[in-house]
């Protein structure tokens, strides 16, 4: 069974609701500065996601797992999660938020059992650093970068409008904090237009908070990743243009075993379900290699 999490939000942010027994706890706020607390978007795209939230015993807790998920991939995992607990019986914590934040909250003690990022650096990092069971990494999906408009007809099929410069604003993420935001820069520098668009580029925290900005109208073109426009193998709205994956670094995304869920069975049934066929099935639908 799977349930939006029914508990509003403090305005304080990010944070992780959970059951335990009959009350209701907030983790800690793992060193976030109070100037990123009320971010842009905060509350909707570091709002956790309740899955079988059910009253439950301390002793079925044992089946939950809480699971840091890398912006792009929190629609996937939405879909996964309920054939996960149907096949396994565990429970997930789901967390959505870009791979940078997440890094730096886990360092600050952050209770996640899993991380699902949107590169292959940082669960390496955190392995060498202690912070991961060492050799628990491998790439769960590879994914890609779109140019993409809220309105049909606007982009066209080569993607000469980057070139053009016949647009207000640009979305891409920080590529200080998201990978898709590092392939955004890179693609743009490749295209030689990077230099020139700067006056145009509004950046979001992550990749979510990107393609917000184009949906809203904030900014006429995004570079997004393709799992948040695809459905099925096609488009679900607007326009778009696949950028050539010679333009940029492979944007592999690897999820990794945390310390804390080393001796999670939830934790270790996830990793395992993330390389079943069923899982790939869903990847393609969103637009994923592998």
């Amino acid at each position: 069974m799977v349930e939006s999490n029914p508990y509003r939000q403090p305005a304080r942010c990010p944070a992780v609701w959970f059951k335990r027994g009959n009350g209701l706890e907030s983790a800690p706020e793992w060193g976030i500065q109070p100037s990123e607390r009320n971010s842009p978007g905060c509350a909707i795209l570091n709002r956790p996601i309740a899955l079988g939230l059910l009253l439950v015993s301390p002793l079925a807790l044992a089946g939950q797992a809480q699971i840091a998920v890398a912006a792009n991939f929190m629609a996937p995992m939405l879909q996964m999660a309920p054939a996960f607990e149907a096949a396994t019986g565990h429970t997930l914590l789901l967390s959505s938020g870009s791979t940078g934040k997440f890094y730096a909250q886990i360092k600050h003690g952050a209770p996640f059992d899993v991380l699902l990022a949107a590169d292959d650096e940082t669960p390496i990092k955190l392995e060498q650093e202690g912070a991961a069971v060492a050799g628990s990494h491998f790439s769960y999906a590879i994914g890609k970068l779109v140019v993409w408009s809220a309105s049909a007809d606007v982009v066209d099929a080569r993607g000469e409008i980057l070139r053009s410069g016949r647009f207000s604003h640009l979305a891409i993420a920080n590529p200080r904090l998201a990978p898709y935001g590092r392939a955004a820069q890179q693609s743009l520098q490749a295209l030689g237009v990077w230099d020139g668009l700067q006056g145009k580029l509004v950046m979001g925290e992550n990749i979510a908070q990107t393609q917000q900005f184009v949906a809203s109208g904030n900014a006429q073109l995004g570079l997004v990743a393709m799992s948040q426009v695809w459905r099925e193998g096609r488009l679900s709205s607007g326009s778009a243009w696949p950028v050539p994956e010679k333009l940029h670094a492979p944007i592999r995304q690897d999820a990794v075993l945390l310390l804390k869920g080393k001796d999670n069975p939830a934790a270790q049934s996830l990793m395992n379900y993330l390389r079943s066929d069923a899982a790939k099935t869903v990847l393609r639908s969103y637009g994923y290699s592998y």
